[in-house]
């Protein structure tokens, strides 16, 4: 298994969490997308959108409820227990293309701009970034990606070309991490939607995810992640 590749630190600062506001998702305007940025602000419970318009800083945000899936609250439906019998799934072997489906501008409240996808692909080259994808026949159906860092993956989008193909890469994922520490480990959501409660996300305070934080980062990644195609 690689060990991901630690960037320069970030020249900002996120602040204490204990003085975000407890009424605002979002936490703070400014910074960069640097890799050494981005790892600081997941350390510190925090994750950036781009800015509402061209040339925008970053904003950042730490949701006050924060949609989170505990690997043992996966809830699998039969049909879409049927379904994955026709996937592949694969780790890391079309990041880019994961990304951008995900950043695609036809798709409703799209929000991946070229600085996001480039800052993510780094990341990846680095090897904190993984992208976990559904195959069919040869051709790439659906599949997310998002940060691993120790015990937490955090989840920063999905997509799917054919029926249920993220539904089945977010399986995919759950049985990657599902190790001997699976109970030490989380997908985080970031938020809650119609969609992914129904996989069993559901939500966590602001001030209990970032209590569980640090445990989480001190659990090893998960081998599964480095692990080649499955079926």
């Amino acid at each position: 298994m690689t060990v991901p590749i630690e960037p320069p630190p970030t020249r900002w600062v996120f602040g204490d969490p204990a003085r975000f506001d407890p009424t605002d998702d979002l936490v703070g305007i400014g910074a960069d997308f640097e890799p050494g940025t981005l790892l600081a602000a997941y350390r510190h419970g925090v994750f950036p959108m781009p800015g509402d318009g061209a040339g925008d800083p970053p904003y950042w945000f730490c949701p006050v409820e924060r949609g989170v899936l505990p690997l043992d609250r996966l809830v699998v439906s039969r049909s879409l227990r049927r379904a994955m019998r026709g996937f592949e799934i694969r780790v890391d072997t079309a990041v880019a293309e994961v990304i951008d489906a995900c950043a695609d501008p036809t798709r409703p409240s799209g929000w991946i701009n070229r600085e996001i996808r480039d800052a993510y692909l780094r990341l990846h080259e680095l090897g904190w970034v993984h992208s976990v994808e559904a195959w069919r026949d040869g051709q790439l159906e659906g599949g997310l990606y998002g940060v691993s860092l120790g015990g937490l993956f955090a989840g920063e989008s999905m997509f799917h070309r054919a029926r249920d193909a993220s539904k089945v890469a977010l399986v995919g994922l759950v049985d990657l991490l599902s190790d001997d520490r699976a109970g030490e480990r989380l997908v985080d959501t970031q938020w809650v939607t119609p969609h992914l409660s129904t996989l069993g996300v559901t939500t966590i305070s602001r001030s209990d995810y970032l209590r569980r934080l640090p445990n989480l980062l001190g659990v090893p990644e998960a081998p599964g992640l480095a692990r080649g195609p499955s079926t």
